[in-house]
């Protein structure tokens, strides 16, 4: 069974839910170790004192605050605990919205929430209860040493947890300064019309197990040849996108009409797999 990052309660209303809380993501990202190139040997950070110079052990390393210019306060684990013991035990939720009201821009990171053996059936109904209202729970909750803004957003399985970005961490798009104007200019009805067919050419139901991650894929590829190899497979040349990549749009309505028409001879070939 995986370790939950996390155990506490869902607060709703006057019912308590005990929970655990799991990470829905897995890590994709290849990790490389630093090497001496010389003979490949894995280079150590070593954790060295500021004033003395000399390495600092593990069981010796705390964590500090500098309130002042060279001047610390030490924080043990049990002051994080202590700093606000309810919402360190507690998905505190205190309002319900309409599931699309949060925009992206918030979302951070996801979780699964999942029930303690005594807390099955009221987790449940709540799952239910925010699945048929199409209601996400807006939550605040402590984890790693720091409160978070939360949404609870449910299906027909599972409360998953999104940990939410606060207000204060988000720029206004005011605060992008360029040189030129980006405001819109007067848009067509029949380019408007046209880009509509392209989207209702793209739209499809959807299907993340089909998207991958090309450059993982291609570089995993060229870390197995190097293996191989001994270490000395080259890497293929990059793709090129078959596209202007500059210059100004010269002709709007031509470019949405070939990217209708592709989009159209994409689609025919899947519907003929569909209906064999």
């Amino acid at each position: 069974m995986p370790r939950p990052l996390w155990k506490g309660s869902i607060s709703f209303g006057l019912v308590t839910i005990p929970v655990q809380v799991f990470s829905a993501t897995r890590r994709s990202e290849l990790r490389f170790r630093q090497l001496d190139r010389r003979d490949k040997s894995p280079i150590h950070e070593v954790r060295v004192s500021e004033k003395s110079g000399r390495e600092v052990p593990w069981d010796d390393i705390v964590r500090g605050y500098e309130y002042d210019e060279g001047q610390f306060v030490i924080l043990e684990p049990d002051d994080f605990e202590r700093a606000n013991v309810k919402a360190t035990q507690t998905i505190e939720i205190v309002q319900a919205v309409p599931r699309d009201a949060v925009p992206p821009a918030y979302f951070e990171s996801p979780q699964f929430v999942m029930p303690a053996k005594t807390g099955v059936k009221p987790y449940h109904v709540l799952r239910e209860t925010l699945r048929r209202t199409d209601r996400i729970a807006i939550a605040t909750v402590v984890m790693r040493g720091r409160q978070h803004l939360a949404a609870l957003l449910a299906d027909e399985r599972v409360i998953t947890l999104e940990l939410l970005r606060f207000a204060h961490e988000l720029k206004a798009v005011d605060e992008i300064a360029l040189d030129y104007d980006v405001s819109a200019p007067e848009l067509k009805p029949k380019e408007i019309e046209m880009a509509e067919q392209l989207v209702a050419m793209l739209d499809a139901p959807w299907e993340p197990q089909q998207f991958h991650d090309d450059y993982r894929d291609d570089l995993l590829e060229l870390i197995e040849a190097k293996a191989r190899q001994g270490g000395k497979a080259t890497a293929p040349r990059a793709r090129r996108a078959d596209r202007d990549q500059g210059g100004e749009v010269v002709d709007m309505m031509e470019l949405l009409k070939k990217s209708v028409g592709q989009a159209r001879q994409r689609k025919r070939p899947a519907r003929r797999r569909a209906a064999s």
